[in-house]
This record gives C-alpha cells, sequence and structure tokens, in this order.
C-alpha cells in the first residue's frame, strides 16, 4: 500500500497561485492512478482533479478547469496540483488519493490510499 504526505498549502490572496505536492512511497506508485479532492467547512469531500498511472489521461472538476493542472513524476514518486487564479470558493483541505487501476472521477473510487490533508485559504 502506498503512503502519501501532500504539503504546500498555505494563504494566498485571491488571483493568486500555490502548487500543492504529494509524496508516495514505495515501489509501485506508477501502478496507482492519483488524484486531489477536497472538502470545504460544512460540505463533502469533492473531486478536483484525477491523473493516470502514465500520467496521458487528466481529468478536471469544472470549477478548476482551466485554472488547476495535475501532473506527476513517476521517477520522483510525485503528484503535483498547480492552482492558478485562486478564488475564494476555492478554500479547503485539499487531500491527495491513490487507486490501482484507471483513473475515475469519483471520491469512493479512491479508497486505495488517502493523504492527512493540506489546507489551502483564498482570501478576497
Amino acid at each position: 500500500q502506498v503512503q502519501l504526505v501532500e504539503s504546500g498549502g498555505g494563504l494566498v490572496q485571491a488571483g493568486g497561485s500555490l502548487r500543492l505536492s504529494c509524496a508516495a512511497s514505495g515501489r509501485t506508485f506508477s501502478t496507482y492512478a492519483m488524484g486531489w479532492f477536497r472538502q470545504a467547512p460544512g460540505k463533502e469531500r469533492e473531486f478536483v482533479s484525477t491523473i493516470s498511472r502514465g500520467g496521458v489521461n487528466r481529468y478536471y472538476a469544472d470549477s478548476v478547469k482551466g485554472r488547476f493542472t495535475i501532473s506527476r513524476d513517476n521517477a520522483k514518486n510525485m503528484v503535483y496540483l498547480q492552482m492558478n487564479n485562486l478564488k475564494p470558493e476555492d478554500t479547503a483541505v485539499y487531500y491527495c488519493a491513490a487507486k490501482k487501476g484507471a483513473a475515475t472521477v469519483v471520491v469512493d473510487d479512491f479508497s486505495e490510499s488517502w493523504g492527512q490533508g493540506t489546507q489551502v485559504t483564498v482570501s478576497s
């Protein structure tokens, strides 16, 4: 099972940028589809972006399309989320997650492993 640790969250003004990183342990990272999800206070955890095992296929929630970019480096066991033009509604705890097989956009499909989360706060 892969262990995940997120970093890179923080406080930023609207219109600013952040880059989240997720470090994975283990030698089988490339066999996992990876995803970023978020949970705002009082709301359910939601899909943000996912990427296939080889990095070819990438999926985005409509709310972040054109502003966020997911990428991965299988040689370094890392997955990233570049977030540009941040909005106050992007404020949430962001989680990295892994699943075997193909990438999907369904939160519950990512049952293999979850990180502890990193807080992103966007001020207006």
